[in-house]
């Protein structure tokens, strides 16, 4: 099933003959906790014993803060219709959001969700993380961009490769422990990734995760990831999905 699922990945249409992908984890569920179902999960990241999420789609999208116990929306600020809500992140007294295909982002005070500004980039928007020195962007592609977190200019760019192929449809992202982690859009896997090179060091496969609550609905893949480094705690959960968790990692460790 992985090297179906892997093999899917390569922009080539193929695995190069004699290539052998990154190594493979799985997941041991630690905690499970509630996840609001009709939200479809764009962008994640926990802080101050908070989850932050933002939701997709014209006219439902939103940027939440919830609580991880009860699942509860505790404040809530919608984006306008016209905008189809991606990837968040925060910076400082900050969050920063993107949407789709519009080319625009906002900023918004994390104390109050009041909007404090706009800004532009080329191309998709779809997730963003930061590692305390950049704002890293995911656009659909193989590509991911490190922004000026003052400006939300380009600083950089890496293309991530496993084993020297690109691997697209990289979306929703987080900054763990020096690496970069990404959901692969419309696959079980998550990519654990080398921020300097573009390296897939490992992969994550979350089918059985998946399995448990997509319940039939086509959209409702794995979208979701957040990192609570004081406690050391991974998270996860999907768009839709009726469930977040936290894992822990099983089996043979990226290199």
């Amino acid at each position: 099933m992985i090297a179906a699922l892997l093999s899917g990945l390569w922009l080539a249409g193929a695995a190069p003959a004699g290539v052998q992908a990154a190594p493979v984890q799985s997941a041991r569920i630690v905690a499970t906790y509630p996840h609001d179902r009709t939200a479809f999960t764009e962008g994640l990241f926990y802080l101050d014993g908070r989850i932050y999420e933002s939701t997709g789609l014209n006219g439902r999208s939103e940027i939440r803060e919830v609580g991880l116990e009860d699942g509860r929306v505790r404040r809530r600020v919608k984006i306008p219709d016209l905008y189809f809500g991606e990837g968040i992140v925060n910076w400082g007294s900050q969050l920063i959001s993107l949407t789709w295909q519009n080319g625009i982002g906002f900023r918004w005070n994390r104390a109050d969700f009041a909007k404090t500004g706009e800004f532009r980039y080329p191309g998709e928007g779809w997730a963003l993380t930061q590692n305390g020195r950049d704002i890293i962007m995911s656009d659909g592609t193989a590509a991911l961009r490190f922004l000026d977190p003052k400006t939300l200019r380009e600083r950089r760019r890496i293309i991530v490769k496993d084993h020297g192929t690109p691997i697209a449809r990289l979306n929703e992202l987080e900054w763990v422990k020096g690496e970069i982690f990404a959901n692969v859009w419309m696959t079980t896997l998550i990519a654990r990734i080398d921020p300097a090179s573009g390296r897939v060091k490992g992969w994550i496969d979350l089918a059985a995760l998946a399995a448990a609550n997509m319940g039939g609905d086509g959209d409702a893949v794995l979208n979701g990831i957040a990192y609570d480094s004081a406690k050391d705690r991974l998270f996860v959960t999907g768009k839709n999905w009726p469930h977040l968790y936290q894992i822990d990692l099983v089996g043979p460790r990226s290199r």
